[in-house]
């Protein structure tokens, strides 16, 4: 599966800002320090964040990061296609002739693979943010 640290890292941290949201602004450091996530890796993945009017900066002494929509209106595919990462178990194209093993026909597992391939997308599509927030917090009680 092609979902790097990047893309899990991402919704790791926007759960983060989720689960503190009623406390203000929080900054990265404190993010990093909670997630054990470098800090340079989290404001490359902000910078994303925020392009994609997912989260905004609020500048000042006690300034940091907040959501910009709503946790429950947030999906968690929402925050993978932010920082440019898809979820996908094929090397080929869906509308190539060629393979993923780069002969002139798809290979025999082909559409195992694509089948897979929406399973986790729609997952992803279904689970909202506040969805991960809910359960962290039933987990802690």
């Amino acid at each position: 599966m092609k979902l790097t640290t990047k893309g899990r890292y991402a919704v790791m941290a926007m759960a983060d800002l989720a689960s503190f949201q009623d406390r203000g602004p929080t900054s990265l450091t404190d993010i990093s320090l909670r997630q054990n996530i470098s800090l340079a890796y989290l404001e490359q993945i902000f910078i994303k964040l925020k392009n994609k009017n997912l989260v905004k900066s609020i500048r000042g002494a006690k300034g940091g990061y907040v959501l910009e929509i709503a946790p429950e209106n947030i999906k968690i595919s929402n925050i993978i296609a932010a920082v440019d990462e898809e979820v996908k178990m094929l090397n080929c194209k869906k509308e190539s002739k060629r393979g993923c093993n780069n002969k002139s026909s798809k290979c025999i597992t082909h559409n195992l693979w694509d089948q897979l391939d929406q399973h986790i997308n729609n997952f992803f599509e279904k689970v909202k943010l506040q969805d991960l927030v809910k359960k962290n917090q039933n987990l802690n009680k």
